[in-house]
This record gives C-alpha cells, structure tokens and sequence, in this order.
C-alpha cells in the first residue's frame, strides 16, 4: 500500500484552484512506462478569461525515486513522529500568450511580475521571437514560469499550503491579461 497518495494531491489542487478564482479546463496524466516517472498537467486560467489570450497551466513532476525513499522514511519512523522534510514535488506554473503585434518591455515586465510573484513566486519571464517565413516580419511570444516545490511530509500530513501561491498566480494571470490589449492591439 502506498504511502503517499499523489493522485490524490492533483485531485485536491484541481479543487483548491476553483477556491482561488480559477477554472480548471482540462487535466492530463502522462505515466513513462521505462522509469514509472509521471507528470500531471493541468490547463487552467482566471474565471473571467475562459476566451483567452492567456493560456496557464500547471505542472506536477513525480519521480519515482523520491516517492519510494519517502515511503522508506515514513515506514521506518514510529506511529507518532512525523517524517523530515527531506523530498520534494516540484510544481510548475506556466503562462503563455500568443504573438503580440506589440512587443513589451521584457526587462520593464519582469520587473513588475517579480513584484507580483515576490520571493514565494519567484517568476521567469522569456520571448522567442519566430520568423514564420523569411519575407515575414518577426512574431513575438511570451512565456512565464515560476517554479516551488511542495515537501511531501506536508502532503502526507494534509498541510500544504498554497493560498499564497494560487493567490499570486491569479494575480500574475490577471496582470498578463489586463496588459494583453495592448500587446494585441484589441484596444
């Protein structure tokens, strides 16, 4: 019997996600036969964008290795201790947006995010510039991750706690899409 339910953990996330003002839009589970590593995806964004032009999604890694050395320290403790904080999950929050007409200032947009994130959320922020035909101009897409990890004593104990971080993700995904007309030119 396993230790840790970590199917169990993306089903309480996809629920405690609705909590904190977003709409879960689909789920994927990806299980690599060779190694047994699985990663969960889940495509998400703010109640009042289903439309778009945000797409966020979030990222569950499992490694297999952690779990079972996990489960090694939790069935070699005694019943009324708790285990160490020693393993980890780590999530992913990711943030993309199609191509902007309007270029902004990345340097200007990691500043502002970093404010947003702070140092719960630290927040990366990229562009890959395309040229979808040599006689095309450049397109510009944008791309922010953030990435935490969750101990899995805390999960096994049911004290995770992510209010702060889904908090700062909406609004990380509200900031991104207030600022998107003017990227799109959909003024």
């Amino acid at each position: 019997m396993a230790v840790l339910d970590v199917a169990g953990f993306v089903a309480d996330l996809k629920h405690h996600v609705g909590d904190h003002g977003f709409h879960v839009h689909d789920e994927r589970h990806f299980v690599e036969t060779y190694s047994m590593r699985q990663l969960w995806e889940v495509d998400l964004h703010p109640e009042e964008a289903c439309d778009g032009p945000v797409a966020f999604h979030l990222a569950v890694e499992v490694d297999p290795r952690t779990i079972l050395a996990f489960e090694d320290q939790v069935l070699a403790l005694p019943e009324d201790e708790d285990p160490e904080e020693r393993y980890y999950l780590p999530l992913t929050f990711n943030w993309s947006m199609p191509p902007l007409p309007h270029r902004p200032d990345l340097l200007q947009l990691a500043t502002e995010l970093a404010g947003i994130g702070g140092p719960d959320l630290p927040l990366e922020v990229t562009a890959l510039d395309t040229f979808p035909a040599v006689t095309d101009p450049t397109e510009r897409t944008l791309n922010v991750v953030a990435r935490i990890e969750v101990s899995l004593a805390q999960v096994f104990k049911g004290e995770e706690e992510l209010c702060e971080v889904l908090d700062r993700c909406l609004s990380v995904s509200r900031f991104l899409l207030e600022a998107s007309p003017i990227w799109l030119d959909d003024l």
